[in-house]
């Protein structure tokens, strides 16, 4: 028997409206399971995104003031080239133009930030690659530039990664779980949705079993009712993230808030990726959910 798209839609929406508060409680499941999902992956991406400035060996920054003035910039560098502790080719003077060259990549996805900076408001710093990697001794060497002339701060990599990283693991990993406690709550919620409608209309399967329909005659219109059902959440999952989730951690890369997350940015692309994740996984968890549900019920 041929499945007609006409039958498969009046189908599915007989099937979302005849139990509403079950199909209700299945979407918001949805809803909160996959933000907490997408958000944590968002955090993920911050993450990396923030640690990007520290590759190549790169072990701490010595950010100069904006204003600072050329002598106070060849000071810094001849103690840099002095200590023995730092690399003959561990040091790298990135001016402001190459900080607004890396602003802009960093930031490109959000044009309207771009636009309203300069190179001249952007701190110039040097890059250094120190001869050794013990922690308290690269921390001490930076140390002795905190005071220096000139000198706005001193980035220590393993402090920023460590610190980025212990953040992530307390939240992200929380959110991973809870939002994998959800999604099985989810799951069981679209499995019970579809075997309720399934139930209420039993008879009505039983005769179109009788006059040769197949099982996937019947199976299909149940099957995109569990998608259609994470769809939903999914849809306001995305929003959420789109237009609260994402601004939230913009806020948070503000270092005027909270220092730990400096450069902790997601870029429209980081976003974009996550929206179609979560939008795989709420196709996958529905078609899983309710072929599930169809398949015990026809017992095939």
């Amino acid at each position: 028997m041929a499945i007609k798209l006409d039958y498969v839609a009046r189908e599915t929406a007989t099937n979302l409206t005849r139990n509403v508060t079950l199909t209700l409680a299945s979407i918001l499941t949805v809803v909160v399971s996959l933000t907490l999902f997408g958000s944590a992956y968002m955090l993920n991406q911050g993450v990396n995104n923030a640690n990007d400035r520290f590759k190549g060996g790169i072990e701490f920054i010595v950010y100069l003031q904006p204003g600072s003035t050329q002598e106070q910039k060849d000071s810094v560098q001849r103690d840099l080239e002095a200590n023995p502790d730092v690399r003959d080719d561990g040091i790298t003077y990135v001016d402001q133009d190459e900080t607004y060259e890396e602003f802009k990549r960093l930031f490109g996805d959000s044009p309207q930030l771009v636009e309203t900076v300069t190179p001249e408001i952007l701190p110039p710093s040097f890059r250094i690659a120190p001869t050794v990697q013990d922690p308290d001794v690269v921390q001490e060497l930076g140390r002795q530039f905190e005071d220096k002339p000139g000198v706005y701060d001193v980035v220590f990599a393993f402090e920023v990664v460590k610190r980025i990283q212990e953040t992530f693991n307390k939240i992200g990993v929380r959110f991973l779980l809870a939002s994998g406690l959800l999604l099985l709550a989810a799951l069981m919620l679209i499995l019970n949705t579809i075997r309720v409608a399934m139930f209420a209309r039993r008879r009505e399967i039983e005769v179109m079993k009788l006059v040769g329909a197949t099982n996937w005659f019947i199976r299909v219109p149940f099957i995109v009712e569990g998608i259609i059902q994470t769809l939903i959440g999914a849809g306001v999952a995305v929003a959420s993230m789109t237009f609260v989730i994402r601004p939230f951690i913009d806020e948070l890369s503000q270092d005027r808030v909270l220092p730990i997350f400096q450069g902790f940015e997601v870029t429209d692309s980081n976003l974009m990726f996550t929206n179609l994740l979560v939008v795989a996984v709420a196709v996958v968890i529905g078609a899983i959910g309710s072929a599930v549900a169809v398949s015990r019920f026809l017992d095939v």
